[in-house]
């Protein structure tokens, strides 16, 4: 196995960089890779993205949005956290597996004292608090396993970015279980931060393995196939909310210019359909303004830009922008 030293701690680059690794290298024994994310929310291939984050949130404190390439559900992501990878063969394994990729990361965790278990299908935890999502995909021979270590993250962000109500969206998007979390620095007897730990992790994987620790470095050849990722995929709206699957939405809220409810079904991320019902004294055709929510896409941005030419008044009488936009973004 070898260690591929990673600095970014952009989401986007980071992703590209496991992809890469995982899909294009010359497999021998494997690599691992340890690497931290800025504040980040990254969603489950199979996910809606809207229907997981507080979108708010998320857009007043700068906190990325990423979807990866496997599965299971959303997470957070900051300075304070760890992700590990593990990209091997897959042998005679073709399903997911996640407590044969997982050991070497649990006896390296109990070499220093955190008293941990693999619990349910892909979480390990203290005290039967999680502090490590853990997802894998297998592909062409390969294994891709990789997890999150909340060392010393912010909870309370991660409380609040991952904090939705659900009750307006209908999707089939795959969705996320709400655990009680902790993070590991506290079960740590020495005073260590983030750093230190993944220094610690490292040396003692490798211990585990009973090898010492040989790097890779990667080729600038690589290094541009990666940017390309990141500019084509991991950078791009398509890519991290275009790919949701289909849902609806319902959103009513009543003001002192009448009630609107509002209605909408979204298709790669575009809304396909709108009906907006309600109370309100307008004068122009609200079919007219329905019609061009047609082609959009389904964020506040975008739907701003669409509203500079329809005058929400013309249509909703003393509703204002504003309002309206609370019945089609309120999460």
């Amino acid at each position: 196995m070898k260690y591929i030293e990673n600095h970014s701690t952009d989401p986007r680059y980071n992703l590209a960089f496991e992809e890469y690794v995982f899909k294009n290298l010359e497999l021998e024994d494997g690599y691992v890779l340890l690497w931290r994310n800025e504040p980040s929310i990254i969603i489950g291939k199979n996910q809606n993205s809207v229907e997981e984050i507080n979108m708010e949130f998320v857009k007043e404190n700068n906190v990325h949005v990423v979807r990866r390439i496997t599965g299971g559900g959303a997470v957070y992501h900051d300075l304070g956290n760890l992700n590990f990878s593990f990209i091997t063969k897959a042998g005679d394994i073709g399903e997911i597996d996640f407590k044969t990729y997982t050991i070497p990361v649990l006896r390296a965790l109990e070499k220093l004292g955190i008293p941990c278990e693999l619990s349910g299908r892909n979480d390990i935890t203290i005290d039967g608090k999680k502090f490590s999502g853990i997802a894998q995909s297998v592909i062409k021979g390969r294994v891709l396993n990789h997890g999150t270590l909340l060392f010393n993250s912010q909870l309370d962000v991660l409380s609040n970015a991952l904090n939705v109500k659900r009750d307006k969206i209908e999707s089939k998007g795959v969705k996320s279980v709400a655990s009680r979390v902790t993070n590991i620095k506290p079960y740590v007897k020495e005073d260590i931060d983030v750093l230190e730990f993944r220094d610690l992790i490292l040396k003692n994987i490798f211990e585990y393995e009973n090898k010492p620790i040989e790097k890779y470095e990667l080729t600038e050849e690589d290094k541009k196939a990666i940017q390309q990722m990141v500019d084509e995929r991991y950078g791009t709206w398509e890519w991290n909310f275009g790919r949701s699957p289909e849902f609806n939405y319902k959103g009513y809220k009543r003001f002192a210019g009448g009630g609107v409810e509002v209605r909408l079904h979204v298709e790669n991320g575009l809304i396909d359909n709108c009906k907006i019902y309600g109370d309100f004294f307008g004068t122009g055709d609200i079919g007219v303004l329905e019609e061009n929510f047609k082609g959009v896409r389904y964020d506040e941005e975008s739907v701003k830009e669409m509203l500079k030419d329809f005058p929400v008044g013309k249509y909703l009488g003393r509703i204002s922008e504003e309002e309206f936009l609370m019945c089609l973004f309120d999460n």
